[in-house]
């Protein structure tokens, strides 16, 4: 991963702190299989951060149920994450990664909801969820 220098951690304490399929995902790009993620079924009032490093990716104001079988948002908090072009498996895609650690998290389309048009689709393994008035 190229951005290490954005990294809380090394990638020895990552392989301890996530779950093997959460650094498979995160650090390798890999992707959970639909629907089965408990987040997909959320509907509380929070912010989804970031399983590494914390970072507020996005409200729950803005999840919306796609479908596809991942979570999914109409829009990132601003600043929260980078885009990249992501020409894998003979796809053309954008891919969504977080700007603080740069751990990927999925990839955005342009199928979304009328108000943004955007459609944030994530892996439920990258994220947490910090409902509203919590102290996590």
């Amino acid at each position: 991963m190229d951005n290490n220098t954005k990294m809380p951690m090394n990638e020895a304490e990552l392989k301890q702190k996530l779950t093997p399929e959460q650094y498979h995902i995160l650090r390798e790009k890999g992707t959970e299989a639909p629907f089965s993620s408990p987040l997909l079924e959320e509907k509380g009032n929070g912010m989804f951060t970031c399983a590494v490093c914390g970072n507020q990716l996005f409200a729950s104001t803005a999840k919306f149920d796609s479908g596809t079988g991942w979570p999914s948002f109409d829009q990132a908090i601003p600043g929260s994450v980078e885009l990249h072009e992501d020409n894998t498996y003979g796809m053309r895609r954008t891919e969504v990664t977080c700007a603080q650690c740069g751990s990927h998290l999925g990839h955005v389309f342009d199928d979304g909801p009328a108000t943004t048009g955007k459609r944030f689709c994530i892996n439920g393994a990258c994220l947490l969820m910090k409902k509203e008035g919590s102290k996590d």
